[in-house]
């Protein structure tokens, strides 16, 4: 598995640090452990979990260039939040999820890991009221993009991201939002990953 993570990151052209590799493999045995009893996953084969679920959280780092505080939204498992904490220490991550069994799980794992540039929340959006506006958000599949925009907007700071991840094609609903935001789709190339991966980056303006 150490192996096959060092030729992900390499392909990705990533660099990480011997620790924070090791701090990815502990996730991976985390995730693996947890699974088995509160269902976190769908993906039961640990060595499937480094392609689907660590380098494909890690190929939106490129995209996480001038941020300083992170919104991981229906974070989940700490999907893509945790990975990317781990590879960027000196940005806050906050991992907001509905569902106690995962934030539980998160909670474990930044217990665990150390992760001092961690915090989660369990809460749905729609509810959530943060102390401190956000300068990124990130999503894997939460909503579609203009309802989660609508849910978000109010504590976006002045030229915020919002990082989509997305399975399919997002032109059209990317259609429905208006023009404070600029919009881009980027095809995103995860090493182990056959089926096509998508990022919707919009920045408000």
């Amino acid at each position: 598995m150490e192996n096959d993570l060092q030729q992900g990151l390499k392909a990705m052209q990533i660099e990480a640090s011997g620790e924070q590799q090791t701090l990815l493999l502990r996730f991976i045995d985390l995730l693996d452990k947890w699974n088995k009893a509160y269902n976190l996953t769908a993906i039961r084969n640990k060595r499937d979990m480094l392609p689907l679920h660590i380098l494909d959280s890690l190929s939106l780092l490129p995209y996480l260039s001038g941020a300083k505080r992170v919104l991981d939204i229906g974070s989940g498992a700490g999907l893509p939040g945790i990975p990317l904490a781990i590879l960027q220490p000196d940005l806050q991550f906050v991992l907001l999820d509905s569902n106690g069994k995962k934030t539980r799980f998160i909670k474990q794992v930044i217990i665990e890991l150390k992760l001092k540039n961690v915090s989660v929340v369990h809460d749905r959006i729609e509810k959530y009221l943060p102390v401190e506006n956000f300068d990124c958000i990130t999503t894997r599949a939460f909503a579609t993009i203009a309802e989660t925009v609508d849910m978000i907007e109010h504590f976006l700071q002045k030229e915020a991201r919002i990082l989509f991840m997305k399975s399919n094609t997002t032109e059209e609903e990317l259609a429905k939002i208006n023009t404070d935001y600029s919009k881009d789709v980027i095809t995103l190339n995860v090493p182990g990953i056959d089926a096509p991966r998508t990022l919707a980056v919009l920045q408000k303006q």
